[in-house]
């Protein structure tokens, strides 16, 4: 089979439009989160979320484009457009019949249907765009990148609710393992965070209501933690055949060495309290990579900040890495991120590539006051050096979804 490796990297987040920006300030614990402006969300539980700045999407796109897409697929093609600059790939020196992309989003066009609801209730149906449907799809974040590059092959818009990011990625991973394709565009988009989706989220008490202190919001692990912060972004990987990317000689950001993904077959939003559909499917993501527990050198949790979440999680983890668990670094990137939904694994695995890469472990911010049930060790506040070889990155989502992906550094002798 094929080894596949990462070779450009694409990232839309609160904490920067750029992967080097966005890795940095996580270096350094910052927080992205901040009160909401792009509305009045001051009758809301929860006013504050992660949002995306300085986004030019008439800028990058023009006008008339700009206008035809959804925030989020805004979001996967900048995203999509800097990792494949970021790769050195050349579209004529590439063959677009093997190139596949691999891109999902949990909630697609959300913004636009919202907009074109309230079109339709204060001025009519005739005056509803024709081009909600297509802005509104989920899918339309991989349609537009496979348009936009003409990439012929394969094309896949996972819906894993939180999980996408991975779910693409490790699915992207086993196409080109096989041999089905050479390259492909694997992550996920998300610009969810509309008056609708805050209130539903803030009704189902998921969010967190730190209001006056945005920056301390988003606190997994922490004993005071009360729900996840929205935010918004994309994280867009290129996946290669190791075949492929030797011989244009290409610069390697880290190895996709395994993939697991299970089912909770639980509940519809809570996840299991044990974590035992999260602990079978980083069981399985170790059995495809052939390592075990021992091998890996840092986790990246999916951690929202929410008590049973990162309960259940730090469970498994027990579960799997038994009596060396409490010797695994643990960091939880929606800490400074917040919840990228299924943006999330994408971004994810970019800062765990860059981690891999730079030998930094990001920290797990906000972690003032540990939880007695959570006591595994989550790198509080400080980013910390360490040698690093082999990564393991969580995502879970609503549904019962899991999805696992392992990384691994390449050296120059791989």
């Amino acid at each position: 089979m094929e080894r596949v490796v990462i070779t450009g990297l694409g990232a839309i987040s609160p904490l920067g439009n750029d992967a080097d920006s966005m890795w940095k300030r996580m270096v350094a614990g910052e927080s992205g989160i901040r009160e909401i402006e792009d509305f009045d969300a001051s009758e809301f539980k929860t006013r504050i979320a992660g949002t995306v700045r300085d986004f030019d999407a008439e800028g990058l796109f023009g006008k008339r484009e700009a206008r035809r897409m959804d925030r989020f697929t805004q979001f996967a093609l900048a995203a999509a457009q800097m990792a494949w600059d970021d790769s050195g790939l050349e579209a004529e020196k590439t063959d677009l019949e093997r190139l596949a992309v691999y891109v999902g989003s949990g909630t697609g066009g959300i913004r636009t249907l919202h907009e074109q609801e309230t079109v339709l209730r204060e001025r009519g149906p005739d005056r509803v765009s024709p081009l909600l449907v297509p802005m509104m799809i989920s899918n339309m974040a991989a349609a537009s990148i496979s348009i936009r590059f003409g990439a012929m092959g394969p094309s896949m818009s996972p819906v894993t609710a939180c999980s996408i990011g991975n779910t693409s990625i490790g699915e992207a991973f086993r196409l080109i393992r096989l041999g089905i394709s050479d390259i492909a565009f694997a992550g996920g988009a998300e610009a969810a965070i509309t008056p609708i989706s805050l209130a539903s989220f803030g009704n189902a008490t998921s969010l967190s209501t730190r209001n006056e202190e945005p920056a301390k919001a988003s606190r997994p692990f922490d004993a005071n933690r009360d729900g996840f912060v929205m935010a918004e972004g994309a994280g867009i990987l290129i996946l290669e055949s190791l075949t492929h990317a030797r011989k244009r000689g290409a610069r390697i950001y880290a190895e996709v060495i395994g993939y697991g993904a299970s089912s909770d077959a639980y509940h519809m939003v809570a996840t299991h309290p044990e974590g035992y559909g999260a602990y079978l499917a980083m069981r399985s993501a170790l059995a495809e990579a052939g390592i075990e527990a021992k091998d890996v050198d840092v986790i990246s949790a999916h951690a929202t900040s929410t008590q049973l979440g990162d309960r259940s999680e730090t469970l498994a983890i027990k579960r799997l890495f038994g009596e060396r668990s409490g010797r695994v670094p643990v960091t939880a990137n929606k800490s400074m991120l917040g919840h990228l939904l299924g943006a999330s694994g994408g971004v994810e695995a970019i800062a765990l590539a860059k981690s891999l890469q730079d030998g930094v472990i990001p920290p797990t911010i906000n972690l003032e006051n540990p939880d007695p049930e959570c006591d595994l060790d989550y790198v509080p506040n400080v980013a910390r050096e360490a040698k690093l070889r082999i990564g393991m990155s969580n995502s879970f989502g609503f549904g019962g979804h899991n999805a696992v992906i392992v990384l691994s550094k390449m050296d120059s002798d791989n």
